[in-house]
């Protein structure tokens, strides 16, 4: 303490020398948090343009195809796809019998020309009265064939011959190979703005924590004069004055409106990316049809139900009669069977209720990518033998078929349309040829 005199009376002067140095470190602190705020709004302004950015750009969920080559060759193996598409519903290869009788042995038992008669016109055979026809028509309840008259020699031809190799042992697969086929896999657009976005937040947490703890720091140096006020107060009062402060403070303030206007854009975009959007659909159907018995456990060929999956643009809803040609025969007092006796009795449609619909905009062709292309049903629809009711599992947008169209090779094999455009992209280019090489990036391909 320093002291001086005037008019005879002694006053004491307090050493400012604490003051000052007091004065200096909350001026430090302040250069300090006004730094900090300033980092703090550039993050905010950072992660509201990576927001946008990314959104825009953000990449859809994609699958990865690849084709697989058939199996084998010649009549046998284009006996199997016959046999799959067109015989595999009433019957097997085996001497198992399913709607019908196995076909293990057939040639033994007749001879060629009585097949060949019997697989283009089964009811013309039965009418004629031969003898083995009528038999197998009386004990399989009268259960009529459906007639291949198309069927010629070479078709007829291969499909025994793929029933005769059916009965061969067995050849086991190599272990260790490359798969056939890859699972569906996911680009992660959407994974990494979440990614982005909560590394920010953190950021954003951080400097947060940082500030209020300055905060505290300067309150605790700002209120050393009134430290013995402070302590008379009890724990909620303080509390209560911390909320206060808090609130008041400029920084805080912003960083919830920041944060508040981050969170509302992403969910703004979310919003506007999923319009049209209807991954995960899965309507009742009238029928309570499963794709699980049918496709899966009975494997039943897509293409016996769907008749244009591997001819037309649009694959097909199957009519009345083709779920006949088994259930009039097969479960007919089950309710959801008689369902169809209904449709069939009243002359109306069974009204089912379309899954995966595309806008009427955009042009596909279901014969282009699974008889051309080579690609499975899965690779778009998912693993529908394991569904017990269909549903929607990809996005179907315009990014997920780019995407695709970027990865997916052309299927040159045995197609003479491509050999010489094939020959041409080798003479330029030492990678394999994409979908995206033929013109699978072109608008006027899919919209025109």
């Amino acid at each position: 303490m320093d002291s001086y005199k005037k008019n005879d009376k002694t006053y004491l002067i307090e050493n400012n020398s604490s003051v000052v140095l007091q004065s200096e470190k909350v001026g430090i602190l302040h250069l300090y948090i006004n730094m900090i705020r300033k980092f703090y709004k550039s993050i905010l302004a950072l992660a509201v343009a990576v927001n946008i950015s990314i959104g825009y750009v953000a990449a859809q969920d994609s699958t990865s195809t690849a084709a697989a080559a058939p199996a084998g060759g010649g009549d046998a193996a284009k006996g199997e796809e016959l046999f799959k598409n067109n015989c595999a519903q009433c019957h097997a290869a085996t001497a198992e019998v399913v709607v019908g009788p196995g076909l293990a042995g057939i040639e033994e038992r007749r001879d060629y020309a009585w097949i060949k008669k019997w697989i283009n016109n089964p009811m013309g055979v039965i009418a004629s009265g031969d003898k083995y026809a009528n038999e197998l028509y009386n004990k399989y309840n009268k259960t009529q064939m459906t007639a291949f008259g198309a069927f010629g020699d070479a078709e007829v031809k291969a499909i025994l011959a793929y029933v005769k190799s059916a009965g061969a042992p067995a050849v086991a697969a190599p272990t260790g190979g490359p798969s056939t086929t890859t699972a569906p896999a996911e680009t992660g657009g959407g994974k990494f703005i979440n990614v982005i976005l909560v590394a920010l937040l953190v950021i954003m947490g951080l400097v947060l924590v940082a500030l209020l703890g300055i905060l505290q720091l300067l309150n605790k140096l700002s209120g050393a004069d009134a430290g013995s006020a402070d302590a008379s107060l009890s724990f909620g009062e303080k509390l209560q004055a911390g909320l206060k402060n808090v609130a008041a403070n400029k920084t805080v303030r912003s960083a919830i409106v920041w944060a508040f206007i981050l969170l509302a854009t992403k969910a703004t975009f979310d919003g506007m990316y999923g319009i049209g959007v209807h991954q995960g659909y899965a309507p009742k159907q009238p029928i309570a049809f499963s794709h699980k018995l049918h496709a899966g456990e009975m494997k039943i060929n897509c293409a016996y139900c769907h008749t244009g999956v591997y001819k037309g643009k649009q694959s097909g809803i199957p009519s009345a009669n083709i779920c006949m040609n088994c259930h009039n025969a097969i479960k007919r007092e089950s309710p959801e069977i008689q369902k169809i006796y209904t449709a069939i009795e009243t002359n109306k449609p069974i009204e089912w209720v379309r899954v995966h619909n595309l806008p009427d905009l955009a042009y596909f062709n279901h014969a282009q990518h699974t008889n051309v292309g080579g690609l499975e049903c899965k690779n778009c629809h998912g693993e529908i033998e394991k569904m017990e009711v269909v549903q929607q599992r990809s996005t179907l947008t315009m990014g997920w078929c780019i995407d695709c169209h970027r990865k997916t090779e052309v299927n040159g094999k045995d197609n003479g349309y491509y050999t010489k455009l094939m020959e041409a992209h080798s003479a330029v280019s030492k990678g394999a040829m994409k979908v995206k090489d033929n013109g699978g990036l072109e608008c006027a391909k899919c919209h025109y």
